[in-house]
């Protein structure tokens, strides 16, 4: 299970609580590879026809939109350099792993970064504003990923399928990029898509930026309204919830999904400085 929130400067976790029925034998804590918190549950030979996990957080989320002026000179346009000494560190992210035989995704990802005259941020918002505008969203509760070339051929996805097309081409061009899971708050002022649901979105990390949150199919950049589960190199790596049982095949009767953000009204907060 990965629905703990990932504490930071700009999320701080008050109170949570993980109910699960029936209830497991043991529940173990983790940190994994990328530092996301992941707890396993063990049932044992337990017999039931319905497994529940509740979980309830509340927190402090604060909104850091990032200033994209910190980014340096050297890296206002394409390709970007990146450090010797952050690259150790940065490699498998700029690894693309989706194939692409006939070159559509980098293709597309070149003609929008021509567009911009490869300036990185206008790059950026402008691949985000691609996605955004010209694919249709549209909800799928499946197990899976679409590989980029589909959904670019289908021209419609969910979130998680935007956020691995937005990936792929920014790893066209050997950009560092990394896929995020967590869930969305809705206003009523603001619509969002997406929302009720896990959500995913995108980090890129920009020299003298760091890593920055963009989420493609509401057209974010910074933390606005995003609540961070968990980073991965590869989506199949934050998967919110996964396992197993032991029985015949015909005896899974589906699963249901809710996520409710809610903002706590009058809520006394302190600024950090």
């Amino acid at each position: 299970m990965m629905f703990r929130p990932r504490d930071s400067h700009s999320l701080r976790l008050l109170q949570t609580h993980l109910s699960i029925a029936p209830r497991a034998q043991n529940v173990r804590w983790i940190y994994d590879v990328f530092g996301n918190s992941v707890a396993f549950a063990e049932f044992g030979d337990m017999k039931s026809d319905k497994l529940t996990f509740v979980s309830e957080i509340e927190a402090l989320h604060y909104e850091s939109p990032h200033v994209t002026s910190l980014l340096l000179a050297s890296a206002e346009r394409l390709p970007i350099a990146y450090a010797p000494s952050e690259i150790p560190d940065l490699s498998p992210t700029m690894v693309q792993l989706c194939s692409d035989p006939d070159g559509t995704v980098a293709s597309w990802a070149n003609d929008i970064a021509a567009k911009a005259e490869y300036r990185t941020v206008d790059v950026l918002t402008s691949m985000m504003a691609a996605i955004g505008g010209s694919l249709v969203y549209q909800s799928r509760y499946e197990e899976g990923t679409q590989d980029p070339a589909v959904t670019l051929r289908l021209g419609t996805g969910t979130c998680r399928d935007f956020a691995l097309l937005m990936i792929e081409g920014l790893r066209s061009y050997g950009l560092a990029a990394r896929f995020v899971s967590g869930y969305l708050y809705k206003s009523n002022r603001v619509r969002r898509r997406g929302f009720g649901a896990a959500h995913a979105w995108v980090q890129v990390y920009l020299p003298g930026c760091g890593w920055m949150e963009m989420d493609p199919t509401n057209g974010i950049m910074g933390n606005r309204d995003l609540i961070r589960i968990a980073v991965a190199r590869d989506h199949n790596q934050a998967l919110p919830l996964s396992g197993n049982f032991t029985g015949a095949p015909s005896a899974y009767l589906g699963m249901t999904v809710t996520v409710d953000v809610t903002e706590h009204e009058n809520y006394p907060v302190q600024q950090e400085t």
